[in-house]
């Protein structure tokens, strides 16, 4: 059997065989997801995770407590905050099975950068997962709650307020994915550092409008906290797309040389 080199793809699989493992990677996936659903519920039933989820409201209901409607509520509000716990709980499952399908096709070069973007990936969605949670909510939760206040009386939902932290929890989190998105790009070569760079006003517009979509209530805090940290993460973006074409361009270097130095040999 012909060895394989480290610094080339593998051999192409037939298209069939490709269809059946792509099922297999996805049966494994959809598993894992189940599994974190089922581990998530456990957890939320079995500790005051809940508890912990409605603290930055806690100051704001004058010592009682979120109501709740509807019989299933309670159910459902565990059962929606366990989907999105056990969808973050069975991500490394899921990015294995979809780096174990392409990552025959990679260079040597490539696959070793697969780990720590996966750290660096999950890093950055935990922090806009806790800026949210430590900052923008009692932020926002706190505008929100004064407004008019001396005119209505508050009667807050569990439901509503979950689905309210949960969103912004996760928009948060998707939103600090900004660099791993601008990383690929850059790979791909669809993007560029000087495109970066010429695209730097357009990105401060996009960064603000984006912070005031994600982030309801006061238009400056709030906006202020989710937009600068962005502008924040573009700017580390177009440094990485820096390190990543150089590195492109003395590949390309290297190997013209090599090409050359074949001809003339």
């Amino acid at each position: 059997m012909a060895d394989v080199k480290p610094g080339v793809p593998q051999a192409e699989m037939p298209f069939l065989d490709h269809l059946e493992e792509l099922r297999w990677r996805i049966l494994w996936s959809i598993l894992a997801i189940i599994l974190g659903v089922a581990i998530s519920f456990v957890l939320f039933v079995k500790m005051d995770i809940i508890g912990v989820l409605e603290r930055p409201i806690l100051p704001y209901l004058g010592g009682r407590k979120l109501v709740y409607t509807h019989p299933g509520d309670p159910f459902s509000i565990v059962m929606t905050a366990s989907a999105s716990l056990g969808i973050i709980l069975a991500l490394p499952v899921v990015l294995y099975q979809l780096w174990a399908f392409i990552a025959p096709a990679l260079y040597h070069h490539e696959r070793r950068w697969v780990v720590p973007l996966f750290l660096f990936a999950t890093t950055l969605f935990l922090s806009g997962v806790a800026l949210a949670y430590f900052v923008v909510l009692p932020l926002a939760i706190g505008w929100l709650m004064n407004f008019q206040s001396a005119s209505l009386e508050p009667m807050i939902t569990a439901a509503d307020y979950f689905d309210f932290a949960i969103s912004m929890a996760l928009a948060f989190g998707i939103a600090f994915e900004l660099p791993i998105v601008i990383l690929a790009l850059s790979a791909f070569g669809i993007v560029t550092p000087q495109l970066l760079n010429r695209l730097r006003r357009h990105a401060i517009l996009v960064c603000a409008l984006a912070g005031s979509f994600l982030t309801p209530g006061d238009m400056v805090w709030t906006t202020i906290a989710m937009g600068v940290p962005l502008y924040f993460l573009y700017e580390l973006s177009v440094m990485l797309s820096w390190v990543i074409w150089r590195r492109r361009k003395r590949r390309e270097a290297a190997q013209a040389a090599a090409t050359a130095a074949g001809a003339t040999a």
